[in-house]
């Protein structure tokens, strides 16, 4: 847990677009083992493509800490809640935001419709 933590916060204060470090604790809060926090030096409403990346980067600190320590064949389990949330923040990133090579089109609006080119929609999260 420490290992994950301080990667996570050695990697964000490392990055230029990321928000500084605020606090890290390895105290126990709900179902978390520990707990970086980054507080932005002013308010955002927009977040820019550089900000979004950065925001991965960092968040993927703690798996690269944890292979740097313990080697590929032993990372925990302890990462995951981190995978899902940059793979999130990659779809949106993609699907909503138009920051893809392909270009500025959304294929998803706000409540997870996905859009198409001919106007339709689906509702919900169908992956295949």
């Amino acid at each position: 847990v420490a290992y994950q933590e301080i990667g996570k916060g050695l990697t964000g204060t490392m990055l230029s677009d990321h928000d500084p470090v605020e606090k890290i604790t390895l105290i126990p809060r709900g179902n978390r083992t520990g707990l970086t926090w980054f507080t932005p030096e002013e308010d955002q409403g927009l977040i820019s493509r550089g900000q979004i990346l950065a925001r991965i980067i960092g968040t993927l600190g703690a798996r690269a800490a944890e292979e740097i320590i313990f080697g590929e064949a032993e990372v925990t389990t302890g990462a995951s809640a981190d995978i899902m949330q940059v793979t999130s923040m990659a779809r949106q990133m993609v699907t909503r935001y138009g920051m893809s090579p392909v270009g500025p089109i959304a294929f998803e609006d706000a409540t997870n419709n996905q859009v198409f080119l001919d106007g339709t929609q689906t509702s919900g999260n169908t992956m295949t």
